[in-house]
């Protein structure tokens, strides 16, 4: 994707007053000519990005999420936030994106096919490989950043995973997790964080390997809770049970911080609703965390960007100021249903993802470059126009 000069950033962002003209479309203009005499100022570059991640965080869902915390819409710290657009997910072969390809476009500038981990559109599920897609993770290892990951689900999940590792089949957790532990550049992602002990452990056996292996062959211990890492270790890895997101994130930050060149920190948080109060509680939580790793970071020379992979089938169809948004949940509960459908009195969820675009939430620097509609893959290139870097050239066919 092209770096825009500053003269034209704005003269997009005033055309985007009066128009709906995609960001695609708008990057496909020339460029406006300089004016005589005028020397354009250099654009401010970031050190440091933070990617936040709901996990099937849609509009809907972080609409509910407001009302069912605060009563009240437009509640949420990161909806105050100055830049807004529209993120499209699809795969390269449908409508409906799951994680993997999701995250893979956002964090690569690549859309590929669902359940392909970080590899080219040409990789089949379980069967063919496609080509390894280099990562913004990858990217910040090779120009010397401190990395780090964190999430409340299995750290080899298909979101986190898509930063650190490249498979053709998102379910080979045995495969995806040593690839942290053998980077294609830098020394790897330094701050790992999050759940799936018991699963990674059984997928890695099944290899010949486990975590006892892992951590003697490349000097790293692989601790199974945030407490039993030493503060003294620069470098953690925890794959836990349960992963408290608020705490792993905040530790993250810390180690992250030290750094002398910049860092690069992605945080997930599941905000699936197919149990409503649960997927909303997790939206409620993880924006009061953003909210209180904002207090900590200056925005002069950070990026804070706020998003998710796919929608989901979330919606708010009544209800009133006073009463309760979930309203009837107590009985849906008790009454043990594993119907599809959850209906309470003025929210209906159908337990799948959906194809509508996702909300992308930005500030600090490099965010004016959020606007307006936008393939997901357009967040890659928002990130390394952030830091000033050029992409690879794409390997030829």
């Amino acid at each position: 994707m092209k770096t825009l000069s500053r003269l034209t950033a704005l003269a997009l962002s005033a055309t985007l007053a009066v128009s709906a003209v995609p960001v695609a479309a708008q990057e496909a203009a020339p460029h406006a000519p300089s004016h005589a005499g005028q020397t354009a100022e250099a654009p401010a570059r970031a050190r440091n990005v933070i990617l936040f991640l709901a996990d099937a965080g849609g509009v809907p869902t972080l609409s509910a999420a407001s009302l069912m915390a605060y009563g009240e819409p437009l509640r949420l710290h990161v909806q105050t936030w100055p830049h807004l657009g529209l993120s499209e997910t699809s795969p390269v072969d449908a409508f409906v994106s799951d994680s993997a390809n999701g995250m893979s476009a956002i964090v690569t500038g690549v859309k590929t096919r669902n359940g392909v981990i970080s590899q080219g559109p040409e990789a089949v599920r379980g069967r063919t490989d496609g080509a390894p897609t280099k990562s913004l993770l990858e990217y910040a290892e090779q120009h010397g950043l401190l990395t780090g990951v964190v999430t409340n689900m299995a750290i080899t999940d298909a979101t986190p995973a898509a930063n650190y590792a490249h498979s053709n089949d998102r379910a080979k957790w045995g495969e995806i997790f040593p690839q942290a532990f053998a980077p294609r550049f830098g020394d790897g992602v330094d701050v790992l964080f999050g759940a799936g002990r018991e699963k990674i452990v059984e997928q890695l056996a099944a290899r010949g390997s486990g975590f006892d292996a892992l951590a003697a062959a490349h000097d790293r211990p692989i601790y199974a809770t945030l407490d039993a890492a030493p503060a003294a270790d620069a470098r953690p890895v925890v794959v836990a049970d349960e992963m408290d997101v608020h705490a792993a994130a905040l530790r993250a930050l810390d180690i992250l911080q030290r750094s002398q060149t910049g860092y690069f920190l992605v945080v997930e948080w599941d905000a699936h609703t197919d149990e409503p109060r649960r997927g909303l509680q997790n939206v409620v939580d993880f924006d009061r965390l953003i909210a209180e790793v904002q207090t900590r970071v200056a925005l002069d020379d950070t990026l804070m960007l706020f998003t998710a992979d796919h929608s989901f089938a979330l919606q708010v169809d009544g209800g009133r100021r006073g009463q309760p948004l979930l309203q009837g949940y107590d009985a849906w509960k008790a009454s043990g249903s594993e119907d599809e459908i959850v209906r309470l009195d003025n929210v209906i969820v159908n337990d799948t993802h959906t194809a509508e675009e996702v909300p992308v939430l930005a500030i600090g620097v490099g965010a004016e470059r959020v606007r307006g509609y936008f393939p997901n893959t357009h967040l890659f290139g928002v990130m390394m126009d952030a830091w000033g870097w050029t992409a690879d050239p794409a390997p030829l066919n």
